[in-house]
Order: C-alpha cells, then sequence, then structure tokens
C-alpha cells in the first residue's frame, strides 16, 4: 500500500524514529501503526510508543471532588483553539458541566447530555452545549467523563497540571478520615495524583496488566534478544528481568516515586498510614491528557517530511 506523509510523521512523533525508519517500518508492516511501533521497537530504533505523543486538541481537563471527598468527577472537553479554552465562558461552562455530573451522576455521556440541566431544569444539557457553543462561538464537545465514589472508608484527591493539559483523579482506601490525620490523607492522595500525572502510569498493580499487553512485550523482547545469538535459557532470563522493568515502568505501586527518586510509591504509601493510623492503599486512578488520541489537520511540516522520504 502506499505510505502517505502523515502516516510517517504520526509514527516518527510516536516513537522518535527516524523518517526514513518509520517509513520503512510502515511499509514492512503494510500501514499498520502499532505493528510499525512494534518492528521498530524489536529493531531498536524506538521506545514504546506513548499514545499521549499523538494528542493533538484544545480545550480542558478538570477535576471535580466533594466537599466530603467521597465523589469526583474528572471531566476532559475540547474546544478548537486554545484561545477559547482560555475563554472565562468556557471555563464557567467547564465548571458547570462537572458540577452537573458530581451532582446528578449520569451513567455515561450520553445519557449526560439528555438529563435535564441541574443549573437550568426547563433544558437538557445538550440544549446548554448548543447554546453555549452559539455563544461562545466554537464548536466544542464534550468528550468524557470519569466518576469516582468511595463506599466506606477513604477518599479521593486530584492534580491538575499545565491549566488543564494534564489531569488525573486518584481514590484511596484509608482509615476513617479524622481532623487528627485527614491532612496526610489528602496530601497523599494530591502527591500520588501529581506524580501520576508525571510518570504515566497505566494500572495500579501487575496483575491488572492485561495478557495480551504482557504478551507483545514478551514477543519485543524475545525478537530483540535473538538477534544477540543467545540461547532460549538464557533469553527466557533476560526477558524476566526486562519484564520487571516494564511493570516498574507502567504500574504506579511499583514505580519510584518522583518527588523523591530514593523512595518508591510503596514506601510513600507506608510512610503515610504510619502517620494516619491505619494502611492506606491506592484502589483507582484515572489520567486524562488532553486530546489523547484524537488528531489535528496535518500542518505544512507533513510537506517535509514527504520531501525528506521521497514522497508525493
Amino acid at each position: 500500500m502506499a505510505i502517505t506523509a502523515a502516516q510517517i510523521n504520526e509514527l516518527r512523533k510516536a516513537t522518535g524514529a527516524g523518517m526514513l525508519d518509520c517509513k520503512k517500518a510502515l511499509e514492512q508492516n503494510d500501514g499498520d501503526f502499532e505493528k510499525s511501533v512494534d518492528y521498530l521497537r524489536t529493531k531498536g530504533l524506538a521506545a514504546a510508543a506513548k499514545k499521549s505523543s499523538r494528542a493533538a486538541t484544545e480545550g480542558m481537563v478538570a477535576a471535580f471532588v466533594s466537599d466530603d471527598l467521597k465523589s469526583g468527577v474528572l471531566l476532559e472537553i475540547n474546544s478548537e483553539t486554545d484561545f477559547v479554552a482560555k475563554n472565562d465562558l468556557f471555563k464557567a461552562f467547564v465548571n458547570n458541566i462537572g458540577q452537573h455530573i458530581l451532582s446528578t451522576s449520569p451513567a455515561d455521556r450520553d445519557a449526560m447530555l439528555a438529563q435535564p440541566y441541574s443549573g437550568d431544569p426547563s433544558k437538557t444539557v445538550q440544549s446548554y452545549l448548543n447554546e453555549s457553543i452559539s455563544v461562545i462561538g466554537e464548536n466544542i464537545q464534550i468528550r468524557r467523563f470519569s466518576r469516582f465514589d468511595v463506599q466506606g472508608d477513604g477518599c479521593i484527591g486530584a492534580y491538575i497540571h499545565a491549566g488543564g493539559k494534564i489531569g488525573v483523579m486518584v481514590q484511596v482506601e484509608s482509615p476513617a478520615v479524622t481532623s487528627a490525620n485527614q491532612e496526610t490523607i489528602t496530601t497523599l492522595v494530591k502527591d500520588v495524583a501529581m506524580h501520576s500525572a508525571a510518570a504515566a502510569p497505566r494500572y495500579v498493580t501487575r496483575e491488572q496488566v492485561p495478557a495480551d499487553v504482557l504478551e507483545r512485550e514478551k514477543d519485543i523482547y524475545r525478537a530483540k534478544a535473538r538477534e544477540t545469538g543467545k540461547p532460549d535459557n538464557i533469553i527466557e532470563k533476560i526477558i524476566v528481568g526486562q519484564i520487571n522493568k516494564f511493570y516498574g515502568d507502567i504500574c504506579l505501586n511499583e514505580q519510584v516515586y518522583v518527588k523523591d527518586t530514593d523512595k518508591t510509591i510503596p514506601q510513600v504509601l507506608k510512610e503515610a498510614s504510619a502517620a494516619a493510623g491505619g494502611t492506606i492503599g491506592i484502589s483507582r486512578f484515572e489520567r486524562f491528557v488532553l486530546g489523547e488520541g484524537l488528531e489535528k489537520k496535518e500542518s505544512d511540516f507533513a510537506a517535509e517530511v514527504a520531501a525528506a522520504a521521497g514522497l508525493k
């Protein structure tokens, strides 16, 4: 199949590999993006692709937490331009939608759009969205949200980075929050959320990593190791070490703490547990990157890629 400049540019941005290497990878894999990433990794030409590198829209990620710290909403709303995303009308719209979701707990996006809007029950959320688009003068999309609800002891915290470019919400199991331990627990939750914004974990524990994701990594490591000519029994031992490193990269409970690299997340939890008077454990988190998985129109850079790669 014919490989386009846009495909090469996307793969280059996601992997950091050279343009000609990206072109070859796509040609070898019939234009399949994920297979091309694996091909480049097998050849040692790219790190694991980060989906966030493919993000390309404007708007805002925002977090809303109830006063009792038992409910929370992580929300992403997209706009067409960064100018509108910084507009007070847009920010007010994001806040109103977040508060609506927090107070009404819709099952999903479609259900939320059909609900009476909590700020004016005479209209639906969809109607409020349409009115806001008219007033702001730009297309707006309520893209996604994730709701958190604590049953029993524990609490929720959040961190928003760079004015809404990245948002993380964390839920922990903990001793009952009291005036004596509230600062310890809430500070911990915010610190873990901040860590997650920077370290980009995908799962809490290694047990949550899907089997197909794990096998894909093993296949890549195995293919790279075989190119060294080592015997299979040595290769399997190498893979064990590489998989443990993989877990350390993607599992929150196995990561090195970004605010103090002499500690791991489990050590931070243990210290906070001692100060709070009971065990604190991370039960769930969500991490939204603004525009993750969405695409903008290609810029003129695509033409430069085409020229360098010998494409039309």
